[in-house]
């Protein structure tokens, strides 16, 4: 009679487990005014029990008028990148007089699926998937399914960043950041370029390597002049992938790190190799989440509008629907050039061999 952690049950599947009548089911895990008798009471509790069952709290708020409920769900709650994605959502929802609830899936598909789940047996108004997708066939099946029996039920649903399923989305300019950054590095003259990369089964990763790569090749730069080392999408991933550019001899001028979080974690072990930025190595980020600008030397990047796309991703899903088809918020990137990134000095006096 066990039932899947996260899946939704029902409170007529539980009165029918434990044999009791609806109203029973409801008076033991609800409340109400009329008291159940022990015996009763505990063949609900054991079933509930059994079949994992979630009370609809916000249910029952939003039957009584209370305070709306928006899931946002997203990799990393500590990620800065994240926390300026949540200012700007929770602006809208407190305009709106919605409460948010907070899911932290670091990383997993399958947690992020559990996080739709119970939301959805919660009967939160509203989801906002924040990060990557992944490009997983049986991540999509399943969240494809979740999310169109929270719409059945009533529910909205919108994503920041791309997901290959259908849905409202905010969307960052990946591919166009990234090839602006790539670009730059060029007219610096920078020819032998190093990539921190996250796992290329994010989009997120996939379109800024991609696109990274792709405007190398458009100047003249060929695939195999690039070392991309795939790494945590992370600042652990970054200080190893910086390591282990340095241990390979440091064959590059430079580092494009596909978020700035990386980029932190690179110059961290640049420090400690004694690899100078950007005398020895120009580094270069993505995302300008606020603390980059700070850093000694301040990090070059690629911004986004992080708040922005919080703003957006919040008024798709408390705003009027679109019966017809998914809108798209485009969110564009633009270079930012600072302290960490300058012309090739062919100062070998730090580069190992």
């Amino acid at each position: 009679m066990g039932n899947r952690a996260g899946r939704h049950v029902t409170l007529a599947q539980v009165a029918n487990a434990a044999e009791v009548s609806l109203a029973t089911a409801s008076r033991v895990l609800n409340g109400g005014q009329r008291v159940v008798g022990p015996e009763l009471r505990e063949r609900v509790l054991q079933a509930a029990q059994s079949l994992r069952y979630a009370p609809n709290a916000h249910a029952r708020a939003l039957a009584g008028g209370a305070t709306a409920t928006v899931g946002l769900v997203m990799h990393d709650v500590s990620d800065p990148y994240f926390a300026a994605i949540t200012r700007g959502a929770m602006q809208v929802a407190a305009e709106n007089g919605a409460l948010v609830m907070l899911g932290s899936t670091f990383r997993s598909p399958e947690l992020e699926i559990e996080y739709v789940s119970t939301l959805r047996a919660q009967r939160a108004k509203a989801i906002l998937l924040v990060g990557s997708g992944f490009a997983d066939r049986e991540y999509l099946r399943s969240m494809r399914a979740e999310l169109m029996n929270y719409c059945n039920g009533g529910g909205r649903y919108a994503f920041v960043s791309h997901h290959d399923l259908p849905g409202d989305a905010v969307l960052p300019d990946n591919k166009g950041g990234a090839a602006a950054v790539a670009r730059a590095l060029v007219e610096l003259g920078h020819h032998s370029i190093a990539v921190a990369a996250g796992p290329l089964v994010l989009t997120t990763v996939a379109h800024r390597v991609g696109g990274f790569l792709e405007a190398l090749e458009q100047s003249g730069i060929p695939r195999s002049r690039v070392l991309i080392i795939e790494q945590e999408f992370s600042e652990d991933g970054g200080y190893t992938a910086a390591h282990e550019l340095i241990s390979a001899g440091l064959p590059a001028t430079a580092l494009f790190c596909v978020s700035d979080v990386m980029a932190i974690g690179a110059l961290k072990a640049l420090r400690e190799r004694d690899v100078s930025v950007p005398d020895d190595l120009s580094l270069i980020g993505f995302d300008d989440i606020p603390i980059v600008r700070h850093l000694t030397p301040s990090l070059s990047t690629a911004h986004l509008d992080l708040e922005e796309m919080g703003r957006q991703a919040m008024e798709l899903v408390l705003g009027d629907a679109s019966p017809h088809r998914a809108r798209r918020v485009r969110i564009p990137a633009y270079l930012v050039l600072r302290e960490s990134t300058a012309k090739p000095t062919g100062n070998l006096r730090h580069r190992l061999v």
